[in-house]
């Protein structure tokens, strides 16, 4: 009977699968529920009153009463009045109607409900189709290397989530925390999915090489710019909520590096890929041939990777360009805004780390597949070459 070995592509999957478990499982240190006398259920809204409801030009202010069927959880079937109270604020605020679902959470009192509290609309049936879709239509298309794909997404997930954001909390240092972060998850991502293999090794070099470039030219400029990291989202609230000791712009620069490492990982592996295939399909190539067919793609890839990065950084701030347009407000002015100068930052510096890893990625590709050094270094050995599978050649 054979002895039963696992090639190295399986060996990496139970190694993130392990992670990842750990991962769950591992506290953060933060409450997950403040409320332990409370009980979170979707309810479907059978009724409403809107007397409560009046309005100061386009806002709506009051309260709304809604009349909810609990639709799970212990209390399901069950009949309660809910209060949707408006703050005045049409990014924060909802209005329900007859038929729609809404998450609450309701206060009890054994096996008793003292409060309802509606939340917003009930969305997670829709994100859970989303994400199904998503997997379906992921490992459907790429097998395999969808399955582990999709590995790595969920690992992201939870790195940010368990290690990233808890860290930040605890007022570790922003930007070496991110930057291992970083490190942390080109290495598994590309490792897991190129396999342990000259592909890999070339990626990871240019990906990380880009990496460190942009959080320098975050820390630089981040500095010369002059903005508080206030200007994120919910950065206010979150000081008044007893986290005043955060540095909210080391913050903001790690931000910038962290949002450009997954363009520059894609960049990487795509002239990585390429160049290896154009060097298995030419094994007679030079070197410089390699680096020059490298730059080549490279360039064609560059083009549309830096608008990606514009169109991405940009698209949350459509509504402010539409405001200074419609007042008639100076470009000069507009540009040196801090809110469109932090966007300026981002682009710009993501697209320095892209322009500089093409060219670098290309050299060490076309370095790396031509020499035999490293050739040698890096193959397996002849006799698994005929079952190993292409990603470990």
């Amino acid at each position: 009977m054979g002895k039963f070995t696992l090639s190295p592509d399986t060996i990496s999957v139970i190694i993130v699968v392990c992670i990842i478990v750990v991962l769950v499982l591992i506290p953060t240190g933060f409450p997950t529920n403040q409320y332990s006398d409370s009980v979170r259920a979707a309810a479907l809204v059978v009724d409403t009153e809107d007397a409560g409801l009046y309005s100061t030009g386009i806002i709506r202010q009051g309260d709304q009463v809604c009349r909810l069927k609990i639709l799970n959880g212990p209390f399901k079937g069950k009949e309660v009045k809910g209060i949707n109270r408006m703050m005045g604020k049409l990014e924060f605020d909802k209005i329900f109607v007859k038929g729609d679902k809404a998450f609450v959470v309701m206060d009890i009192d054994g096996d008793e409900i003292r409060f309802v509290n509606i939340i917003d609309h009930y969305r997670i049936n829709l994100e859970a189709i989303l994400f199904g879709g998503f997997v379906i239509l992921l490992i459907a298309y790429a097998g395999w290397t969808g399955a582990k794909a999709l590995l790595s997404f969920l690992l992201t997930i939870f790195v940010i989530w368990k290690i990233l954001v808890t860290s930040l909390l605890k007022g570790w240092h922003p930007i070496p925390v991110s930057l291992g972060v970083v490190i942390l998850l080109t290495f598994i991502t590309i490792l897991l999915v190129g396999g342990l293999n000259r592909k890999s090794f070339v990626a990871i070099t240019g990906s990380l090489t880009g990496s460190i470039l942009t959080c320098v030219l975050a820390i630089i400029f981040g500095g010369k710019f002059k903005i508080h990291g206030a200007i994120m989202p919910f950065s206010e609230s979150l000081l008044y909520s007893g986290y005043d000791y955060l540095n909210l712009t080391d913050i903001f620069i790690s931000a910038i590096f962290i949002a450009s490492s997954g363009a520059l990982m894609d960049l990487a592996m795509d002239i990585s890929a390429a160049v290896h295939e154009i060097v298995q399909n030419n094994p007679k190539i030079s070197t410089k041939e390699a680096i020059k067919s490298g730059f080549n793609i490279g360039r064609a890839v560059i083009g549309t990777m830096t608008t990606t990065l514009l169109l991405a950084y940009s698209g949350g701030y459509i509504a402010l360009l539409m405001v200074f347009m419609a007042q008639g407000t100076p470009v000069m002015n507009i540009v040196n805004l801090k809110y469109v100068s932090a966007e300026i930052l981002h682009t710009l510096v993501g697209s320095l780390g892209l322009v500089t890893v093409a060219p670098l990625t290309a050299f060490i590709a076309g370095f790396v597949f031509t020499q035999p050094s490293f050739v040698k270094q890096f193959s397996l050995h002849k006799t698994t070459q005929s079952t190993a599978p292409e990603s470990q050649v």
